[in-house]
């Protein structure tokens, strides 16, 4: 399952405040406790009467004792959240001989092999979470992952229970056209009163979550695939038919994404079909249901005129990562939420091994550790921070985190860094050979790269159960030798877990010389001790250390680099990563000291000259193409500058003031425009009319919305005359909304008539109105907490529809300006909405807390403001356990 980064999640079924809203503490699953559920299932049998306001399930289940199992009683506990059973039968005859244990159905079985029948009815209609089987605009779809096959029919609704699935659907076909489910269809016919029904089997035994049911009045983009055995392949990307122009570059990435996984991984297909549908109200991005993906619309429908050069790349990612999990997920799942990172870690990995080979290694790299960063390091400092391989948690959904995702996939990218592509190959090899139709744990992965590899990963499975971003201090002499570097490793101490281990940390390095501009050899070394040196040969008299190149290991790097060799790195460092993160380490250091009051201002002007420099060798080198000269424009993220702000209490616990942070940013971001005015007119008159199908094209887009917003921040005027110009003159999405972001953020009357003129083009198209939404939440107007407000009583705002929400809202909580602000008006605006989301969509609530967690990372006014807001929320009654988990740890850890 692909997770949602921007604005999106779901709502709850009032029919189920019971299940989903616990006054009392939600008990704690640990991973320690697992067991093998007593009985298997081998087989499934569902037949689905549907309708929106009422649909009946009937479920046969074949089930016989589990001899990997001690357990020795004669309970079949069977999970549900919010259903009753209508009628239980066993070896085809009434039984009465069960009870409901809280949500559970429990039938006492006699003997050691049964065949169960259970009918029950839900409204699909009335499901607000989209959770389980549910209505969205007139058609029924499902989401299972985690825990919402329970809420279709009683069932061991657990990971580690696979089944094969028959599917019968029937239901009205003037509603309900087209009727799809996993598997291949196998038959199909009319019905009585106006009904037709289609009968689906799966022959790949796969866990509840992997369910799949989609009914609606659909129209399909069908093209063909042949697998590299030479069987062809029907695909399908469904979708409502005033979409069906938009969804050329999904089938696309599709095929790509198949090609690719052969070439690559040597997976192969296998079924004779491959189902695509889009769905408007999503939780999260997609999932990978065999045979059936379900994805929000977002990560499907695409053109130029509505969709962004980074909407592109995201369809085709999202697409290649639900593909992937064909076999690192679907063939091989998880035998227990615990391990979620074994599927999602490895599947995020090799999504970005396909779109670095599609989009280009360098910018795609730089992207991620953006990603990673922006995400993943702040929840690795914060309250919330768990590895990679959790423990224990009280909700689920609370772990589909940016940790066991991006980061489990940058632990899996250290094993292949460290094995080489080729032998990194044979250990995924054996690993599927080894566990192919098995729920398989994180260890058994890392035993089969060991036993592929030849790697020894004792040490480093410490990855997969420490939290926290390890620092690694750098500190060189010149020795006789060449350059002995000290490295000295810390794991921070994080919520329950302290005094840790030195962590197994490869990194890619080189020393070059900065006197003769000569560049040394990449190799890689081995971090496994709290403090080592190692000496590195010379390249010449004066050697800079580039280290963690390609961005190696997921760590923190602390160098005190002379400013001269971080402005060598910047302009000459062969590899793209280390140059990006010179210049990136430049500003920061820059940034965090004038933030904190550290330099004077000869110290300030200094440093801004340094920076302007560094940009300016990047605005000149020819060498550079502008998708690259793009990525190197940007500065740290104030998210970032947040992390990095030192200034300590006397508990040594690091602090940090945003609206300082904010301030020095768009000061620097003003001395740059100033002092690069002339070549950054001169780079942008070069840009500004590049085609959008010129291959140079997508890096020029990227180049010039950068340079607006630089010159927002040094001459608004200007600013506003440039992006005016570039909205008027675009066709397409990527120069229209990059001019409107700069807009967004000037008070300038451009801003109001290309606010309207984006409004009036677009209205009817959600996603494009979703984008209208977050360009304002996320401006930097001083009046953007009245402009939220405002744009909360828009007509087209409503709560009800994740993507809607997370446009808003969730855009406006990743806002510095307006979420910091003083008074903590942007804390209550997002407290307001936990509240009032969390009895409708837990899950979506739950995701808002993460920002307000932040508190003890803050300065003191802001922090009791943010704690406070925590406080109310904790206070309420009837939280959720997904928003009850968050804020409790929020506020304890």
């Amino acid at each position: 399952m692909d997770i949602a980064t921007t604005p999106t999640n779901p709502e709850g079924n009032p029919e189920l405040a019971d299940a989903a809203h616990m006054p009392t503490d939600p008990p704690v699953i640990r991973r320690e406790d697992y067991a093998p559920f007593p009985w298997l299932v081998p087989e499934t049998a569902l037949d689905f009467k549907l309708g929106a306001d009422k649909t009946v399930v009937t479920s046969r289940l074949m089930v016989r004792r589990n001899p990997a199992c001690e357990y020795a009683g004669t309970e079949l506990r069977l999970n549900g959240d919010g259903l009753s059973a209508a009628s239980v039968s066993v070896d085809g005859a009434p039984f009465s001989d069960h009870a409901m244990d809280g949500p559970d159905l429990v039938i006492t079985l006699p003997g050691s092999s049964h065949e169960v029948e259970i009918v029950t009815e839900i409204n699909p209609s009335a499901n607000t979470q989209l959770m389980g089987l549910y209505a969205s605009n007139g058609m029924l779809c499902t989401q299972c992952e985690a825990e919402g096959f329970r809420r279709i029919t009683f069932f061991p609704d657990r990971p580690d229970v696979l089944s094969t699935y028959r599917v019968r659907m029937s239901g009205p076909r003037s509603d309900f056209p087209i009727l799809l489910c996993n598997g291949n269809q196998e038959a199909s016919g009319e019905g009585e009163d106006g009904t037709h029904w289609a009968e689906w089997h799966d022959p790949w035994p796969k866990p509840s979550y992997l369910f799949a049911l989609v009914a609606g009045d659909l129209v399909a983009n069908s093209a063909t695939f042949t697998t590299m055995n030479g069987r062809e392949v029907e695909l399908n990307v469904w979708v409502r038919e005033e979409d069906l122009a938009r969804t050329d570059h999904a089938m696309e990435s599709l095929k790509k994404s198949m090609k690719w996984d052969e070439d690559t991984f040597g997976r192969e297909y296998d079924l004779d079909l491959y189902n695509i549908v889009a769905v408007s109200d999503f939780n999260m991005g997609a999932m990978e249901n065999k045979g059936l993906n379900v994805f929000n619309t977002k990560y499907v429908l695409a053109d130029p005129d509505t969709a962004t050069d980074a909407d592109f790349d995201a369809v085709e990612g999202v697409i290649a990562h639900e593909y992937f999990h064909n076999w690192s997920g679907n063939r091989i799942t998880c035998r227990d939420w615990f391990q979620l990172s074994l599927k999602e870690g490895f599947t995020v990995l090799r999504d970005q091994l396909f779109s670095q080979d599609m989009q280009g290694e360098a910018v795609k790299r730089i992207e991620d550790v953006r990603i990673l960063r922006a995400a993943q390091f702040p929840e690795d400092a914060g309250p919330l921070a768990h590895p990679i391989r959790p423990d224990s948690y009280r909700e689920i959904s609370n772990f589909y985190t940016a940790t066991v995702y991006n980061k489990g996939a940058e632990v899996i990218r250290m094993m292949r860094s460290m094995a080489g592509p080729d032998a990194f190959r044979e250990g995924t090899d054996l690993y599927f050979d080894r566990h192919d139709g098995e729920a398989a744990t994180c260890e058994d992965f890392v035993t089969a790269i060991e036993d592929g590899t030849g790697l020894e990963l004792a040490q480093f499975r410490r990855w997969y159960r420490q939290a926290g971003t390890p620092r690694v201090q750098v500190s060189q002499t010149l020795g006789s030798d060449g350059l002995d570097v000290t490295f000295k490793q810390t794991v921070p101490d994080t919520p329950g877990q302290t005094d840790k281990g030195a962590m197994h940390i490869p990194l890619r390095v080189a020393v070059h010389c900065r006197e003769t501009g000569a560049l040394g050899n990449e190799q890689l070394i081995e971090l496994r001790h709290d403090e080592q040196t190692i000496t590195l040969p010379l390249a010449g008299p004066v050697p800079v250390l580039s280290i963690n190149r390609g961005f190696t290991a997921p760590v923190v790097i602390e160098r005190d680099l002379e400013t001269e060799d971080l402005v060598f790195l910047a302009a000459k460092d062969d590899d793209p990563f280390a140059r990006y993160e010179a210049l990136q380490d430049l500003a920061v250091r820059h940034l965090v000291a004038a933030a904190s009051f550290e330099l004077d201002e000869a110290g300030r002007a200094a440093g801004k000259l340094a920076l302007r420099d560094a940009f300016r060798s990047i605005i000149t080198d020819d060498s550079l193409d502008h998708s690259m000269r793009g990525e190197l424009m940007m500065l740290p993220s104030e998210t970032y500058l947040f992390e990095a702000m030192a200034g300590t209490d006397s508990a040594g616990i690091r602090k940090a003031d945003p609206g300082q942070i904010h301030k020095e940013r768009e000061q620097l971001k003003a001395a740059i425009g100033v002092g690069l005015k002339r070549e950054l007119e001169s780079l942008y008159a070069q840009v500004a009319d590049i085609a959008y199908d010129d291959p140079i094209g997508r890096g020029a887009r990227k180049v010039k919305t950068q340079i607006a917003a630089l010159f927002a921040a040094s001459d608004p005027e200007r600013a506003a005359i440039m992006a005016s110009r570039q909205y008027d003159a675009a066709d397409n999405m990527t120069d229209r909304q990059g001019a409107l972001m700069v807009l967004c953020g000037l008070q300038s009357p451009s801003r109001e008539e290309r606010l309207q003129a984006f409004y009036d083009r677009y209205k009817g198209n959600a996603l494009v109105i979703d984008k209208w939404f977050t360009l304002q939440a996320l401006s930097l107007h001083p009046d953007v907490i009245d402009q939220v407000r405002a744009l909360a009583q828009h007509p087209d705002f409503t709560m009800k529809n994740p993507n809607r929400v997370r446009s808003l809202y969730m855009a406006f909580a990743g806002n510095p300006q307006g979420f910091h602000a003083k008074d903590g008006s942007g804390y209550k605006m997002i407290a307001d909405v936990i509240l009032a989301l969390d009895p409708i969509n837990p899950q979506t609530a739950a995701r808002f807390v993460s920002p307000l967690g932040r508190w003890r990372r803050i300065e003191s006014v802001r922090a009791g403001l943010m704690k406070a807001e925590l406080e109310r929320i904790a206070g309420a009654d009837g939280l959720s356990r997904d928003t009850f988990e968050q804020v409790s740890r929020s506020l304890d850890g």
